[in-house]
C-alpha cells in the first residue's frame, strides 16, 4: 500500500492510497467467500457452494464492486495511521483508479486532530483573585435570616415599602391583556424590585380592598419584544397587606439558625460558608482564565466539524431552556430580541472557544501523562449510579462503553485543570 498526504487545511487532509496485486487479492478472497454464500449451483445447498466453483457464477461487476469496498474499508484508518493523521470521523472515499485483480486507487478526504503547538504552560501571567469576604456580606444574610425568622402581621393601614402584599392583577396593552401579565393572589414584597419600574411604587398609600390602575411604560431592553416600551395599564386589586417584623438579631436568633449558642458564633458559621463559595467560584474563575490565557499562547486550529457539533449543543441547550418556558427556540431568540443570524455568530465564536480549550487541554494531558485508573473511573461511575438511582434510563445510560469512555475524559481534563492550577500558582 503507498499513500500520499495532501493538507487541505490545518485541520482536514486528502490521502491518496494505491493498492497493488498483493494488496487486493485478499479483499478479493474475502469478496468471493462472501458472495458465494449467495449463490445458487446445482448440486450444491446454498451457502455452501466452494468460493472456486462460485466465482464462474458471479457476475464480474459484482466481484470487481465487493472486492473494491472490502478493499477500502480495510485499509483506510490503516493509511491514516500510516501518514500519523487522526481523523475525527469516517474519512469521504472516492475511487479514482481500477484495474481487475492489479490497481485501486482512491482519495480520502476528513477532518484530523490537528497539529497543536501548546505555548509555555507554566506562565500563563494570570493572577488568582483574593478572597474577601466583606462584613456588608455577612450584615446582608443576616437581615434575610431576621426577615425570615420574622412576623408577618395583617394590617389594614395604607401599604408601605417593606411590606408583603397580596395582589389580583391583569396587564393589558391596547386594551388586550397580554401574556404573563396576569396573576391571582400573588404575593409580592414591596421594593423587592420584582415587577417592572412604578409598580411596586403604584401600590404603596393604598389600603385593602382598593381597585387601581397603574400606567405603565416598560423599558425600552425588556426582554420581551412585544413589551419593550410598550405603554400598558395593570388592573389590580389590592387583596391584603402583610406587616413584616423582622426577628431581633442576636443570640436567640442565631439559635433558631442552627447549632449555635450566640450570635458571633452564627457569624464566624456564614463567614466561613461564604469563605467556601468564594473560593469555589475564584477557582473556577482562575481556571478560566488559565485557559483562555493558554489557547491565546498557543496555535491550535479549530476543525470546523467540532465546531458544527458544539453549535449543535449550544442550540440543543438554548432549546431545552425556552421549551422549559414554554417557547420555542425561534420564540426564545424573539423574546431576547435576537436574530437567528446574529446567534449564530455569536454561538459560533462560543463554539470555537470550547473546541480549542477542549484541545489545548487533551495536548496537554498528553505531554504530561496525565491520566487515571480504572479504579477511580469504576468508583466514580458507582457514585452517579447513587445520585441517577431513581432514574432508570440514566442508570441504563452509565453502563454504555462510550460513556464510561467520556467519564474517563472529563475526569482527566479534571486532573489536567488541577495541574495547570499547580503550575502557575
Amino acid at each position: 500500500m503507498k499513500t500520499t498526504v495532501k493538507k487541505l487545511s490545518d485541520s482536514r487532509v486528502q490521502i491518496t492510497v494505491t493498492l497493488d496485486a498483493k494488496d487486493l487479492k485478499p479483499a478479493r478472497e474475502k469478496a468471493l467467500e462472501k458472495l458465494a454464500k449467495e449463490v445458487k449451483v446445482e448440486g450444491f445447498r446454498k451457502g455452501k457452494v466452494p468460493a472456486e466453483v462460485a466465482a464462474k457464477f458471479i457476475p464480474d461487476n459484482d466481484l470487481n464492486a465487493e472486492t473494491i469496498d472490502i478493499a477500502v474499508r480495510t485499509t483506510v484508518i490503516e493509511a491514516f495511521k500510516k501518514e500519523e493523521k487522526s481523523p475525527l470521523v469516517l474519512p469521504n472515499v472516492n475511487v479514482t483508479k481500477y484495474v481487475p485483480g492489479e490497481l485501486v486507487e482512491y482519495t480520502a478526504v476528513a477532518d484530523i486532530i490537528p497539529e497543536i503547538k501548546l505555548g509555555d504552560y507554566k506562565k500563563l501571567d494570570v493572577k488568582k483573585a483574593e478572597i474577601k469576604v466583606a462584613e456588608k456580606e455577612v450584615k446582608q444574610i443576616l437581615e434575610n435570616l431576621a426577615e425570615s425568622f420574622g412576623e408577618k402581621k395583617v394590617t389594614r393601614r395604607s401599604a408601605e415599602k417593606g411590606d408583603e402584599v397580596i395582589i389580583d392583577f391583569v396587564g393589558k396593552k391596547d386594551g388586550e391583556a397580554f401574556k404573563g401579565g396576569s396573576a391571582k393572589d400573588y404575593h409580592l414584597k414591596l421594593g423587592s424590585g420584582a415587577f417592572i419600574p412604578g409598580f411596586e411604587d403604584g401600590i404603596v398609600g393604598h389600603e385593602p380592598g382598593d381597585k387601581f390602575d397603574l400606567k405603565l411604560t416598560f423599558p425600552k431592553d425588556y426582554g420581551v419584544k412585544d413589551l419593550a416600551g410598550a405603554k400598558t395599564v395593570f388592573e389590580v386589586l389590592l387583596k391584603q397587606i402583610n406587616e413584616i417584623k423582622k426577628a431581633t438579631i442576636d443570640d436567640e436568633l442565631a439559635k433558631k439558625c442552627g447549632p449555635f449558642k450566640t450570635l458571633e458564633e452564627l457569624k464566624k458559621d456564614i463567614k466561613k460558608n461564604l469563605k467556601a463559595q468564594d473560593e469555589h467560584k475564584v477557582t473556577e474563575k482562575f481556571k478560566d482564565d488559565l485557559i483562555n490565557a493558554l489557547v491565546k499562547k498557543s496555535k491550535i486550529p479549530a476543525p470546523e466539524i467540532l465546531i458544527d457539533d458544539q453549535m449543535k449543543m449550544i442550540k440543543e441547550d438554548m432549546t431545552r431552556n425556552a421549551t422549559s418556558q414554554g417557547m420555542s427556540f425561534e420564540e426564545y431568540l424573539e423574546r431576547n430580541n435576537e436574530t437567528l443570524e446574529n446567534w449564530e455568530k455569536e454561538a459560533r465564536k462560543i463554539a470555537e472557544t470550547r473546541v480549542k480549550a477542549s484541545l489545548a487541554l487533551q495536548t496537554l494531558a498528553v505531554e504530561q501523562k496525565i491520566t487515571v485508573s480504572d479504579d477511580l473511573v469504576a468508583a466514580k461511575i458507582e457514585e452517579l449510579k447513587d445520585v441517577y438511582k431513581k432514574s432508570p434510563e440514566a442508570l441504563k445510560n452509565l453502563k454504555q462503553p462510550n460513556v464510561k469512555m467520556d467519564i474517563k475524559n472529563r475526569m482527566i481534563i479534571e486532573k489536567t485543570l488541577d495541574f495547570l492550577v499547580k503550575a502557575n500558582s
